[in-house]
């Protein structure tokens, strides 16, 4: 059970805490002080989205903290021990030092910053909203005002129905099952469009690669073209100028090698005689050796050298077409490799891929018999679930004053599909509120006082069956009169022997019958409105009481009914 809630910064509320306990809990006051304001708290631990104005003007952040008690039992449920496992492990590390029979302890709390930006905490170790979102889930339920309005709808109710049979897993999966036959369905939709744009891509494709594949070319060949395309331009003049320079190094009259020769002899002749030389004669037999390198270069480069306009003719129409496909592909010429190589790549998986519309119907028709055979599983399950949920509701409604209404449950009309459709039919709940009268629709023959008694005890249905143990009524009363007051508030007390129940109500018969009565209420203090919830004493429920009724608690007639509703 929820055992303490710490509000701060909330709204109106600056500071505010709760002791909770088990049973039936009343929350009053006038409308505005600020009761559902306790509502939209747990609504943040549960992980909801935080609403307009929620932090208080001129704090920085809002908290709600809330401090769950929960026996063995509960604690070691499987569901709420896998969430654990999943999102916050070290929670059981720190249940395994506790006994077998000691109580276990989750604290949830909750952060909103005055810039929107939250945070959230699970035994005071950060955490985050998913992770917050489910542990609550399996701790508090909240039924609001106009839950009703939304029961009228076949999808809600349908909702509902595989919420209370535990059915949301099938549900999962057929819908799985019906996205992947839809999916299947499009591609063979769109086989005829696929099929000419796989034709049109191939077409491409393979003129691309038969042009790069004849291009034959690779970034160390461009370079080479590049070189010889230079020196064929240029083949006239370095004949020319190179001959001259190879006669001048090479010449037999007083050429520079003679030259580097006869001073190698000289320095080579004084060298034994001035030590000081052998350094100078060094360096003038590496200049010969260097020299008559260079000539030996010299003389073969230019023994290959001819001018061969055809030749050149022929690089340069090679290096334009380079050129042409390298802006055609946007990349250079070491682009071009890497983009043949992709085409190619892209072509062979084009090619390989084996699709027609007999192999796409094929799909088709195993994945449409597949969703069938789960909508009709999800149908049958639903069915059996239906069954059981009003015979549940129908114990309720006794209770609430709807003895003789006829409550069912069948498959919504409007969306009955054919036998092997891939859709299972919607539920939808039908009332006979008097007897004689056929059964209609719920959202044709409800009014509101009935449609919330209804609410009532379908939620009561599924509470029953979640096994929650903390379940929030936010003025589910609303539409009932004073009449029925005393047997919705029964209903209520009798709920609230297995559960911990939190009701905010403006029923007096309600608020006589609970546990724990709490009191909201503004005050003005040094010029600022501030919310205050208290723990109502006896003679404070009285007057609590007495004020429901007549709008003062100073009424002999509403302090005596009063105190009869509360027997005291």
């Amino acid at each position: 059970m929820l055992s303490d809630l710490a509000l701060e910064n909330l709204a109106l509320f600056d500071r505010a805490a709760l002791e909770l306990g088990h049973g039936l809990h009343a929350i009053t006051g006038e409308t505005g002080a600020g009761k559902s304001l306790i509502v939209g708290a747990l609504e943040l631990l549960l992980g909801e989205r935080p609403r307009t104005g929620i932090v208080r003007t001129g704090a920085e952040e809002a908290r709600v903290e809330g401090r769950f008690l929960l026996p063995p039992r509960q604690a070691s449920g499987r569901e709420l021990v896998d969430t654990l496992r999943d999102v916050a492990p070290a929670v059981l590390e720190d249940w395994d030092s506790l006994g077998k029979a000691d109580e276990r302890e989750l604290v949830l709390a909750r952060a909103v910053g005055a810039s929107g930006r939250t945070r959230a905490w699970i035994n005071h170790r950060p955490a985050t909203l998913a992770a917050l979102k489910r542990v609550a889930g399996h701790l508090v339920e909240i039924h609001g005002q106009n839950d009703h309005q939304r029961l009228f709808e076949p999808a809600e109710q349908t909702r509902v129905l595989d919420e209370f049979g535990g059915l949301g897993p099938l549900a999962d999966r057929w819908r799985a099952a019906k996205s992947a036959y839809e999916a299947a369905r499009a591609e063979l939709e769109g086989f005829d469009a696929r099929a000419r744009e796989r034709a049109e891509r191939l077409d491409l494709l393979r003129f691309q690669a038969g042009e790069l594949e004849a291009a034959r070319i690779t970034p160390e060949q461009h370079a080479d073209l590049l070189a010889e395309r230079d020196r064929l331009r240029w083949a006239d003049d370095l004949s020319r100028d190179l001959g001259a320079l190879a006669r001048g190094l090479g010449g037999e009259d007083g050429g520079a090698l003679d030259e580097l020769r006869r001073a190698r002899r000289v320095l080579e002749s004084w060298t034994g005689r001035v030590a000081e030389l052998s350094d100078i004669h060094a360096d003038a037999e590496s200049a010969l050796v260097s020299a008559q390198e260079a000539s030996a270069k010299l003389e073969r480069f230019l023994a290959g050298l001819e001018a061969d306009p055809a030749r050149l003719e022929s690089i340069e129409e090679r290096l334009y077409k380079l050129e042409t496909l390298s802006k055609k592909h946007r990349t250079d010429v070491a682009g071009l490799v890497a983009r043949a190589s992709a085409v190619r790549a892209e072509l062979a998986e084009l090619e390989a891929r084996d699709e027609s519309a007999d192999v796409l119907a094929a799909r088709v028709d195993a994945a449409r018999r597949a969703a069938a055979a789960v909508a009709k599983d999800l149908t049958k399950k639903r069915a059996t679930a239906a069954a059981k949920l009003v015979v549940a509701v129908h114990g309720s409604l006794v209770e609430l004053g709807l003895a003789q209404a006829d409550f069912r449950h069948a498959p919504c009309e409007a969306t009955k599909p054919a036998p092997d459709a891939v859709d299972p039919p919607a539920s939808e709940f039908f009332l006979a509120a008097n007897p004689g009268e056929p059964a209609r629709p719920l959202r044709h023959v409800a009014s509101g006082g009935e449609a919330a008694r209804i609410l009532l005890a379908v939620r009561v249905a599924l509470a029953l069956e979640a096994a929650i143990p903390t379940l929030v009524f936010d003025e589910v009363d609303a539409g009932v009169g004073g009449r029925l007051g005393p047997q919705v508030g029964a209903h209520l007390a009798k709920l609230a022997k297995g559960h911990q129940v939190l009701c905010v109500t403006h029923l007096p018969a309600i608020a006589a019958l609970a546990d724990r009565h709490y009191r909201v209420s503004k005050a003005v203090k040094k010029g600022r409105t501030t919310t205050e919830v208290a723990l109502l004493a006896p003679d404070a429920r009285v007057d609590e009481v007495a004020d429901m009724i007549a709008g003062g608690a100073a009424h002999a007639t509403a302090r005596a009914e009063a105190r009869r509703l509360l027997g005291v």
